[in-house]
């Protein structure tokens, strides 16, 4: 995963292709109290477009001028930018990795890095995540729908009736009652966002978004937020949730006063 990065022109890196720079941001890393570089690079087949693969994390010491490269397990997609902050609560900002996968599920790819001491430590893997929170999604009788996980021990219920007479005849008789099973899905990690809970602080939190779907991949009944916080060793959930969409507050589309 950890490899030193030699090849070095005149302070710039040298790749061969067309492997461009993506992101980069300046901050104490590596918590000597001298400001570190970091860089996302990757390669493009044209260099305008969004999409890059090889996808490389690389720090330059501000101190030494040591150049190291992380390589990212899952290292294609879009839009791939950085965030430093410090997640670990240990006064020295860490190094957030975001990467749109593309495609219609809208999932992301998110990894944490510390690199105190010039030491690279996954503070955070996205399929480690997806992994540990999975959802079972069944329509219930009465318009409801459950989202459980036995393994988490809890279970959230959505209320559908507002999808309208169209939807709810597909799955319902005229009682309220399923024609017949049917299951929804709740989708891996689509957005994570850093957020400080504690201004006095000043350290940041993750706030996760799964998209939970119905009938079709387009059919978003809500979705399930994580707050998760360090603790000392991993983070862990501090407050798990299902958020609802929206609907009008009057059905008329004009309305007069």
């Amino acid at each position: 995963m950890y490899r030193q990065f030699q090849e070095q022109t005149k302070g710039n890196y040298t790749y061969s292709g067309s492997v461009v720079l993506l992101d980069m941001k300046q901050g104490d890393v590596t918590g000597d109290g001298i400001m570190d570089f970091v860089y996302l690079y990757g390669r493009k087949n044209v260099e305008t477009e969004i999409f890059a693969d090889l996808i490389t994390l690389v720090i330059r010491d501000g101190r030494s001028n040591q150049i190291s490269a992380i390589n990212l397990q899952n290292n294609s997609g879009y839009n791939a930018k950085l965030f430093l902050g410090d997640f670990s609560k240990d006064n020295i900002l860490d190094i957030l990795v975001s990467i749109e996968s593309g495609g219609s599920g809208g999932y992301g790819i998110f990894y944490i890095y510390s690199f105190r001491n010039n030491i690279p430590r996954l503070l955070f893997d996205f399929e480690k995540y997806n992994n540990s929170y999975t959802f079972k999604v069944d329509y219930e009788n009465l318009y409801k729908v459950s989202v459980g996980s036995p393994s988490l021990d809890v279970v959230f219920t959505l209320d559908i009736s507002y999808k309208g007479y169209e939807y709810l005849s597909l799955l319902y008789d005229e009682n309220g009652k399923l024609k017949q099973p049917v299951k929804g899905e709740v989708l891996a990690a689509g957005a994570l966002y850093p957020i400080i809970t504690n201004s006095k602080s000043m350290s940041y939190d993750l706030l996760i978004f799964q998209r939970i779907i119905g009938i079709s991949n387009s059919d978003t009944l809500g979705y399930v937020e994580n707050l998760l916080t360090w603790n000392g060793a991993q983070f862990i959930s501090a407050r798990l949730a299902a958020a609802i969409l929206g609907t009008k507050l009057f059905s008329a589309t004009n309305v007069e006063i």
